[in-house]
């Protein structure tokens, strides 16, 4: 009797561990579109109802025999713009590009694509005193096939409003300032390689210089791949040398939700330096979806792809993968 009932277990055991799994190869691969609301006080009318089209931390991973379902999804939803928050490669060394380019092709609607670079996608210039100052072959290729890397601000009009993307490290910096400094180095630098980066930099701090005539009703969005927590932001607000912008929304990913939720727990880590235990047992409410603290809203996207910061685990779990619409409202 002992012995059957065992063996009845033992089978138990294993319908319920062959049923996760397949649940789990099932949920890695649908996709889910979460929506979201921006209320934004005093938006201007012209962009009610305006549209951003979040992608992010796609990892190399297929939906479908050349991206067909993920594009799919994408091309049946109306967006003014798109926006890729990074991770869209597994490795900064890696050369396998075409995961992400064939999802580009497959989107119909790029008249506003923007692109920032996560921390697994190649830095996107190279560049040294003894190298020349270039531009990485990756970002080449996806702005042969229509997608912009965000590097300084790109402004969309829409009648008389404006809404002004901006890339958020550089963001922070003064531009007069910060010019002055490059004009200075410029002076004394002798690698005409180096030179050509600092070119490029003050060319980036001019552009940015448009955010200090931007109106009042000009909405202010900035694109990173990293989340901003709420100790990072008391610490630039603090730094007297940081320029901390009075941003409608700031649009991030790299968390992936946390990657593996569990029931009634939610995300045990969270690849983040800025938290205690470098990120395990994170603030649940801080870990994707929409937030606010000090005036900031953030929204954080849970993304598409997985990756190996918890060794052995690179899939997700009770975690389908998203895209994420988001629709300015005034407030």
């Amino acid at each position: 009797m002992r012995k059957k009932r065992g063996s009845v277990l033992v089978i138990i055991m294993l319908l319920f561990i062959t049923a996760v799994v397949s649940f789990t190869i099932w949920d890695n691969n649908r996709i889910i579109l979460a929506e979201q609301d921006i209320e934004i006080e005093g938006l201007p009318s012209e962009l009610e109802g305006f549209r951003i089209l979040q992608v992010t931390d796609l990892h190399e991973k297929y939906f479908g025999e050349n991206q067909s379902r993920l594009s799919d999804k994408i091309n049946g939803i109306d967006y003014d713009v798109i926006v890729f928050t990074g991770d869209m490669l597994e490795t900064g060394n890696t050369t396998s590009f075409h995961p992400f380019y064939s999802l580009i092709d497959g989107i119909t609607n790029k008249d506003h694509a923007l692109f920032v670079h996560g921390n697994s996608d190649p830095e996107p210039y190279r560049y040294g005193r003894h190298t020349p100052f270039e531009k990485h072959e990756f970002i080449i290729g996806m702005e042969d096939k229509g997608v912009t890397l965000l590097e300084s601000v790109y402004t969309v009009e829409v009648g008389s409003a404006h809404v002004h993307f901006t890339e958020f490290e550089l963001s922070l910096v003064d531009p007069g300032k910060s010019l002055a400094e490059i004009d200075q180095q410029a002076k004394i630098e002798q690698s005409e390689h180096y030179q050509d980066y600092l070119n490029h930099q003050r060319d980036l701090l001019e552009e940015m210089q448009v955010l200090d005539e931007a109106g009042e009703e000009d909405v202010l969005i900035s694109l990173y791949h990293y989340p901003i927590v709420d100790f990072r932001v008391d610490l630039l607000m603090d730094d007297p040398d940081s320029l901390l912008r009075d941003f409608d929304l700031m649009l991030a990913g790299h968390y992936h939700g946390g990657q593996i939720r569990l029931p009634f727990v939610g995300a045990p880590f969270v690849p983040e330096p800025y938290y205690e235990r470098s990120g395990l047992f994170p603030p649940q409410d801080r870990i994707k979806g929409l937030w606010e603290y000090r005036g900031l809203k953030q929204y954080v996207s849970a993304g598409l792809g997985s990756s190996e910061a918890l060794p052995l685990l690179n899939f997700r779990f009770l975690n389908p993968p998203e895209i994420n619409l988001l629709t300015l409202k005034s407030k």
